[in-house]
C-alpha cells in the first residue's frame, strides 16, 4: 500500500525535525510501528531521505529507500494504480 505523507510535515520549522514522540505518533497514524518494513520514495529519491531520518529519530529503526523513486518507476512499464472516480 502506498500513502502520501509530505516530508514537510516532519518539521516544526524548515530547519528542525519535530520531537521524536510527535514523529512516532504521526508514523503510528500511518500504521508504521517498525521502519524495517517500510520503503519510502518520492519524485527523485531526495525528499524521501527526510522520512528515513525522521523514522530513526522517532525510534522506529531503519527504513528502506527506493532510490529510483517515481522517476524510475514511471518509465519501468510496470502497472500504475490510479484512483477510480
Amino acid at each position: 500500500r502506498s500513502t502520501l505523507f509530505p516530508y514537510t510535515t516532519l518539521f516544526r520549522s524548515l530547519r528542525y525535525f519535530l520531537p521524536p514522540g510527535v514523529l512516532a505518533e504521526r508514523y503510528a497514524a500511518l500504521g508504521v510501528a517498525d521502519a524495517a518494513g517500510t520503503t519510502v520514495y518520492c519524485g527523485s529519491g531526495v525528499s524521501a531521505c527526510h522520512d528515513l531520518l525522521a523514522m530513526e529519530r522517532a525510534g522506529l529503526g531503519r527504513g528502506r529507500l527506493y532510490v529510483g523513486s517515481w522517476s524510475q518507476y514511471a518509465f519501468s512499464g510496470l502497472p500504475i494504480a490510479t484512483p477510480t472516480p
